[in-house]
């Protein structure tokens, strides 16, 4: 089965990009939008609509395989490539990215994923994660049409892993509405929740972390009350280096702290992503890893996940080797084509690190889908719900797609095991 054409579409996210070196300046909320001027090159204002390219392969017996390329919602932070605009990309896509594919058999993903991975530009360039991200998408998606299976067994065969019928934690993310949110996310009984989106210190964590540590005591009591017995939740909170900035770096009252929201959370297990930023690749790894080392040598028990500064295939090797996190987040537009996601959590899991798929509210449906395949074939300890802020449509997305796969996969091992009989 050949591609014998490619077409692309503009489109919009779930989520919008937000310049994150300007709210963490200290910008004004304005209703749902920012005062302020934009720091990040690129940005037009601190917070805009988020875009896509929906990515189609036409295929030679007339069926649409199709991905969407996205970037997360803080593009231009913390190392990542720049704000993704689809009438910049769509002209690239056409004139750069098509003729390599037309003509292509979907006989491997593999190999069809290399042609744009391992490419570059002109100007020596390679193209934007968010461009490898969705073409990838849309490889992907042509294998499976062709060989009339599913995205996930096309993942199992090729990276020749077992298959495993269990649903996957799906974590979902509250964003700034982190109370009602968070009521949503109990009442579906989420695996993981609530992310909560604490990224300024005086209007969200509290300068001596006191405004955190009061919600981690309220999400817990909830749990409690809402979730019932049978209900206990990993509390993962994302907290974009607040803590950092709050205690100065200061590795033993950082520790302090965790341990008092270590007893705010129990009995819930508690993640807390991207404690501080340290500006670069390397000092990140060094400041988590000692911040991880003076945890473990006082006896708790609270995780570290690693964000900013874990972009890339190569960096996520590099916090893997280091052991400078209990869990890293596979950032899914940030690391190009999907079939980096993939390596990326078989290598974090055969090093004893935690896997987390993630990505961003600023994604996509297309986005959302394939990560369940990924994730089912894979096995990361986490997914993320996605796209959007709002819980309810991001989780269905991916809820849904985990279940319907799943129903497949066990009605074809039933079949082939009666047809063995």
């Amino acid at each position: 089965m050949k591609i014998i054409d490619v077409i692309a579409s503009p489109g919009l996210t779930g989520f919008y990009f937000d310049d994150q070196l300007a709210i963490k300046s200290g910008v004004e909320h304005d209703g749902f939008t920012y005062l302020g001027e934009p720091k990040t090159p690129g940005f037009k204002a601190v917070r805009q609509r988020g875009e896509s390219i929906s990515v189609m392969l036409i295929l030679e017996d007339g069926q649409v395989a199709s991905g969407d390329c996205a970037a997360v919602q803080y593009s231009g932070a913390g190392g990542r490539d720049p704000l993704f605009l689809a009438e910049d990309f769509i002209p690239i896509i056409l004139g750069e990215i098509a003729p390599k594919l037309v003509g292509q058999e979907l006989d491997s993903f593999r190999k069809l994923v290399d042609l744009v991975e391992n490419s570059q530009r002109e100007n020596g360039e390679r193209y934007h994660t968010a461009i490898r991200y969705g073409v990838s998408q849309a490889i992907l998606d042509g294998v499976a049409k062709a060989q009339r299976k599913t995205i996930t067994e096309v993942i199992l065969e090729e990276y020749e892993l077992p298959m495993v019928l269990e649903p996957v934690p799906i974590f979902t993310q509250t964003g700034d509405d982190r109370y009602e949110n968070a009521d949503k996310a109990i009442i579906k009984r989420a695996g993981v929740l609530p992310h909560a989106l604490i990224n300024n210190v005086e209007t969200k964590l509290g300068k001596d972390g006191e405004l955190l540590l009061d919600y981690v005591i309220w999400l817990r009591n909830r749990i409690m009350t809402l979730g019932g017995d049978d209900y206990r939740p990993v509390l993962h909170i994302d907290v974009y280096g607040t803590i950092g900035l709050a205690f100065e770096d200061n590795v033993e009252r950082m520790v302090d702290y965790f341990i008092q929201l270590e007893k705010a959370a129990d009995p819930l297990h508690l993640r807390i992503e991207g404690p501080m930023d340290a500006g670069s690749l390397e000092g990140q790894i060094e400041q988590l890893k000692a911040l991880r080392v003076a945890l473990k040598a006082r006896g708790v028990k609270v995780e570290i996940v690693a964000d900013e500064w874990c972009n890339t295939y190569e960096d996520i090797v590099k916090f893997v080797d280091a052991q400078a996190a209990d869990m890293v987040q596979i950032k899914t537009p940030d690391l190009g084509g999907i079939q980096n996601t993939i390596e990326a959590v078989i290598y974090a899991k055969k090093y004893g690190v935690g896997a987390y798929v993630g990505g961003s509210c600023n994604e996509t449906d297309s986005g959302g889908r394939t990560a369940v395949h990924v994730s089912l074939a894979a096995r990361p300890d986490q997914m993320l719900a996605k796209p959007g802020m709002g819980v309810d449509e991001g989780y269905m997305i991916v809820h849904n797609e985990m279940n319907r796969t799943l129903a497949v996969l066990k009605r074809d091992r039933e079949t082939r095991s009666r047809g063995a009989n």
